[in-house]
């Protein structure tokens, strides 16, 4: 964790600024390897291996880290379960199968032979433009917020195109994606976009690319990022649409009940009976994706707890009714779209 990423992190229940109690630093860096973030009021989080784990959770999630390094742990521990037992429950009932589900997901992602969704650098960086209508020239020097950035490797094409990026995950894909980092302008942090932990109103950009769609709400988890564009600046989303498809839909009816299994049955499950025919059909249709990234597919289509679909014209409609103008289609596919709008100068007044 790099000093300077201090100053926009916010605690997500409180909104208040974070205090940073330093345990330890990279070796011969000032650049933050443990710690614990202190919010004004009760709330707390911990800084591991150079990521802030940022999640309503993480006092649950961490216990074994906080009760180490965090005297009053277990009086802290109380407090919060007690004061805040309803919101406690309702983000760790919320979370629990998505965020294993995309940790599985990740788990098995190579960084060194692996594409992420089939695209190289060049195609990666390119969809990235197209769907936020920027251009590498218009990209330089702003801000982005990549609200549910997976596996991190988009987040440093976009560094490297001159911007300063903060990407955000709530499963552990976040450690491979810090770990696998290179660019000083790419940091990573821990969090939940209903509970964006982040100052409001700052990212020139705010990116969230098929993650609205595998929560709970999708419109409610869109209300909860949005405040992070600053006026100005530009909302940019990825979501499912509808198909009048057979087999598409009976894929998502089997995922009802399948995606109720743990991550790792669910994995045994799809790679036995799933796999080999995905594998011969793609291999058919001229498709050279690696078994690995094949299979990442299918756990992102079957595994995650949630996933809606929308029309376009719905989610013109969120934009809208929360000031935004400008808003447009930027990218259309097999299975969804791309939607960016302008948050209006006067938004919130």
């Amino acid at each position: 964790m790099q000093p300077s990423l201090l100053e926009i992190l916010r605690c997500p229940v409180t909104r208040s600024p974070l205090e940073l109690q330093t345990i330890s630093c990279f070796p011969g860096s000032s650049e933050i390897s443990d710690g614990i973030l202190f919010a004004t009021e009760d709330w707390f989080y911990p800084v591991i291996r150079g990521i802030p784990r940022l999640t309503v959770e993480a006092f649950l999630d961490y216990s074994d880290f906080l009760q180490n390094h965090l005297a009053d742990y277990s009086s802290r521990k109380e407090l919060l379960s007690c004061k805040y037992k309803r919101l406690t429950r309702y983000v760790v009932r919320k979370n629990k199968r998505t965020k294993r589900s995309f940790s599985q997901e990740w788990k098995i992602f190579d960084y060194d032979k692996d594409k992420t969704w089939d695209k190289d650098r060049p195609a990666l960086i390119k969809q990235f433009l197209d769907e936020t209508n920027e251009t590498l020239e218009s990209l330089r020097n702003k801000t982005v917020f990549d609200a549910g950035c997976g596996n991190g490797v988009l987040n440093q094409f976009i560094a490297e195109a001159g911007a300063i990026v903060l990407g955000m995950d709530f499963s552990l894909s976040i450690e491979k994606a810090n770990a696998h980092n290179t660019s000083p302008n790419a940091q990573f942090i821990q969090g939940d976009v209903q509970f964006p932990p982040v100052a409001f109103e700052h990212f020139d950009i705010v990116h969230c690319s098929g993650v609205l769609i595998h929560t709970n709400n999708t419109e409610l988890s869109f209300s909860c990022i949005e405040p992070c564009v600053k006026k100005g600046g530009k909302l940019s989303v990825w979501l499912y649409h509808p198909r009048k498809n057979f087999i598409h839909n009976l894929f998502n009816f089997i995922r009802r009940f399948t995606s109720r299994l743990p991550a790792r049955i669910q994995y045994i499950l799809y790679a036995v009976t799933l796999f080999p025919v995905t594998f011969i059909v793609k291999r058919l249709k001229g498709n050279k994706q690696n078994a690995r990234e094949m299979m990442i597919d299918l756990l992102d289509w079957l595994s995650p707890e949630f996933r809606w679909e929308h029309e376009p014209s719905e989610a013109d409609s969120w934009f809208y009714k929360r000031n935004y103008h400008s808003v447009r289609i930027t990218t259309v596919g097999t299975f969804g779209f791309n939607i960016t709008g302008i948050k209006s100068q006067t938004a919130g007044k």
